[in-house]
C-alpha cells in the first residue's frame, strides 16, 4: 500500500520553520517524496501534528 502525498497545492513555505503551510513537509521532503520508501513517508505523515504545533508557535 502506497502512502499518498499530503500535498494540497498551497506550496508556500514558512521562513522560520521551513515547513510548507499546506502539507507541513520541508522542501526537500516534497522533492524527494516519490523516491521515498513508504516507511519514511508514513513517519512524515505521523509527524504532522507536531509540525503543525511548531508552525503555529512560530507564526504568532
Amino acid at each position: 500500500m502506497a502512502v499518498d502525498s499530503p500535498c494540497i497545492s498551497i506550496c508556500k513555505f514558512d521562513e522560520k520553520t521551513g515547513l510548507c503551510l499546506g502539507c507541513l513537509r520541508t522542501k526537500d521532503e516534497c522533492r524527494q517524496w516519490k523516491k521515498m520508501k513508504d516507511k519514511h513517508r508514513a513517519r512524515i505523515i505521523d509527524e504532522r501534528p507536531r509540525r503543525r504545533a511548531k508552525l503555529k508557535k512560530h507564526r504568532k
